[in-house]
């Protein structure tokens, strides 16, 4: 345990920070699945929700902001040839 005052604090903020970032994550890779599952009617919803959620990670940093452009980059392909069968 720590006994600085400064490392006690930090150590709080950890454990709020990895809770909000786990949850975020979550809800991220939620949504990524649920654009691979969908039809080629609601995908684009899907998408839309998902681009939204994968920009925010990116900016931030929850993921790296090249792998949040790659993310959306081959969800939006696979969209774009989902809705053309």
């Amino acid at each position: 345990m720590p006994r600085i005052q400064s490392a006690k604090k930090r150590m709080r903020q950890a454990k709020t920070h990895t809770a909000l970032n786990r949850t975020q994550r979550s809800q991220l890779r939620s949504a990524i699945k649920k654009v691979r599952s969908a039809g080629a009617d609601a995908a684009q919803a899907a998408y839309d929700e998902a681009a939204k959620l994968i920009d925010r990670a990116g900016r931030k940093r929850l993921i790296h902001p090249n792998a949040a452009a790659r993310q959306k980059s081959r969800l939006a392909k696979l969209v774009k040839t989902g809705a053309k069968k």
